[in-house]
């Protein structure tokens, strides 16, 4: 069964950083066959490149936390340095269980934190859906 991708979110770009590409392909398929245009970076810095490279502001930011060159937290510390960037919401999406992650995540003004074992792609894309409206 095919997903309706005639929706709300058709216009809506979200930003995928994840370094794990099965993962990345997983999540990226599941956000197009719920109506989104995905963007990917592989790691932090990749991802501040993207976005100045975009044209457009992405309307959502999926970010993992454990990444190479750049992680998930030293991204968003740079990321909300931007005033342009600041109501961008950002959901973290990560194998980090809430006790084990960064205590400044909360001070950035993440939207969500979802842990990947804990939660399927679908219950990920309502939880965007929620965020984005």
């Amino acid at each position: 069964m095919t997903e309706i991708t005639n929706t709300i979110y058709d216009k809506k770009l979200v930003l995928l950083v994840e370094d794990d590409v099965s993962i990345s392909n997983l999540y990226e398929q599941k956000l197009e066959l719920s109506g989104f245009n995905v963007r990917k970076a592989h790691n932090g810095l990749e991802a501040l490149k993207t976005v100045k490279e975009l044209g457009q502001l992405p309307d959502l930011v999926l970010l993992d936390l454990m990444m190479p060159v750049m992680d998930g937290e030293e991204f968003l510390r740079r990321f909300r340095k931007n005033l342009d960037y600041s109501d961008i919401p950002v959901v973290v999406l990560t194998n980090l269980s809430r006790s084990e992650a960064p205590k400044t995540l909360w001070h950035y003004g993440i939207s969500g934190y979802f842990v990947k074992a804990h939660h399927t792609p679908k219950e990920l894309v309502e939880e965007i859906k929620k965020v984005l409206e």
